[in-house]
């Protein structure tokens, strides 16, 4: 089958395109399909008019419009949208999945759900949701009238899909109460890893766990985008954690959208705990040795719309590197942990009960390898991509034109 991705946005630095959608299409690509994946890569413009190919996909990133265009929004966004929609009819594909229901991947469904009706052109249009979208709109300062217009494109996209693929249970609820999509329709494909361990997931050494007595440093995990959680409740944990287990230290991994890191940072040094936490920042030169130095990994949600429809890559990583992890009981985390075998669940808000968990684990490494073994094997065994293709290949086979 000829398959064709679109996407909204580059590879980097989000990771829909890169964590989701090109690990999706080497799978198909080893089932036997041929997959072009199309970024429109105005956030990485210093790839626009590249391309490769990547374990048999080709991967293209299309031309931006002249430097002069940006300047005029409306003629930039209709000339990367043409350049999507042209790249894409001269492949001929059977179907073309949409990555995401909005910005250029939405513009990009519009027009090809417009030329089908015009032509009668028999290629399928599948839309793949990893978020609700409309809950991003309360996170990012996005001007009003784009919200409005995402709200709209999300609806739209996914209600003129032949089938959509969501990466999440409550996505696939939304997806009906909100949208009013058919429930056979809808296909739950969550996000997943490659087969054979990628960097980072080799098994630790045991020798790495001291023992429940020593005084040594211990290392807790903290790989996050500062989307998922009030800024507070970090340095309340941080807090929380010390009380119990005072030689305690925190690595944190990542970059917010506008500078949380730098107040959680503040807010940490207010607070007399600045000496217990590194910020290690993003990117970072290898995400491997954070995960190989850490001892504990913690992942916190709050109880939000967001956080119950996301499906997080970032979690899949922490246990697919047999690090033992504490969450939230929240949304796919639950799918993901069955709390006391692959990691523990803690309810939304009990972060006395969080901190608990933490300090307990780092004075029991016997529980800790356990966890992380148990962990890694769950990945293994029900979320690798080679699986979790097939759910994709049976929404290719049953969707129709409507």
């Amino acid at each position: 089958m000829q398959i064709v991705f679109v996407g909204p946005f580059g590879l980097q630095p989000k990771g829909t395109m890169s964590g989701r959608a090109l690990p999706l299409a080497q799978a198909l690509v080893a089932s036997g399909h041929q997959v072009t994946v199309l970024i429109p890569p105005w956030d990485d413009p210093d790839r626009a008019g590249l391309a490769w190919e990547d374990m048999g996909v080709h991967v293209i990133n299309v031309p931006l419009p002249s430097p002069g265009l940006p300047r005029l929004p409306l003629l930039f966004h209709l000339g990367v949208t043409r350049s999507l929609v042209k790249q894409t009819l001269a492949r001929q594909p059977e179907v073309v999945h949409l990555f995401k229901p909005k910005a250029y991947a939405g513009l990009t469904h519009l027009a090809l759900w417009l030329l089908r009706r015009w032509r009668r052109w028999p290629v399928e249009l599948v839309v793949d949701a990893d978020d609700w979208e409309q809950a991003w709109n309360k996170v990012l300062p996005y001007p009003a009238l784009q919200k409005r217009f995402f709200a709209w494109q999300e609806k739209w996209g996914l209600r003129h899909a032949d089938a959509v693929t969501v990466a999440s249970r409550e996505l696939a609820e939304l997806t009906v109460s909100c949208a009013g999509v058919d429930r056979a329709r809808i296909y739950y494909v969550p996000n997943g890893r490659p087969a054979s361990p990628a960097a980072g997931e080799q098994d630790r050494p045991q020798a790495a766990d001291p023992p429940s007595d020593s005084r040594s440093s211990t290392t807790i995990l903290l790989y996050t985008r500062f989307a998922e959680f009030r800024l507070e409740r970090i340095v309340g944990l941080v807090e929380g954690v010390a009380a119990q287990a005072p030689e305690a230290r925190w690595l944190v991994v990542g970059r917010g959208f506008q500078g949380e890191e730098k107040i959680l940072e503040a807010k940490l040094n207010r607070a007399g705990l600045g000496a217990q936490v590194h910020f290690a920042g993003w990117p970072v030169e290898d995400l491997a040795a954070c995960f190989e130095a850490a001892t504990v990994a913690v992942y916190p949600y709050d109880d939000t719309l967001l956080n119950r429809t996301k499906c997080s890559v970032k979690l899949i990583e922490l246990m697919a590197a047999r690090l033992p992890v504490v969450a939230n009981a929240v949304g796919q985390n639950c799918e993901y942990i069955r709390s006391g075998v692959s990691g523990l669940l803690i309810p939304a808000g009990d972060d006395e009960a969080f901190a608990a968990a933490v300090a307990g684990l780092l004075k029991d490494p016997a529980r800790r390898q356990r966890l992380g073994r148990s962990a890694r094997q769950a990945i293994q065994e029900h979320y690798t991509w080679s699986q979790l293709v097939k759910n994709v290949e049976k929404a290719y086979d049953v969707a129709s034109p409507i």
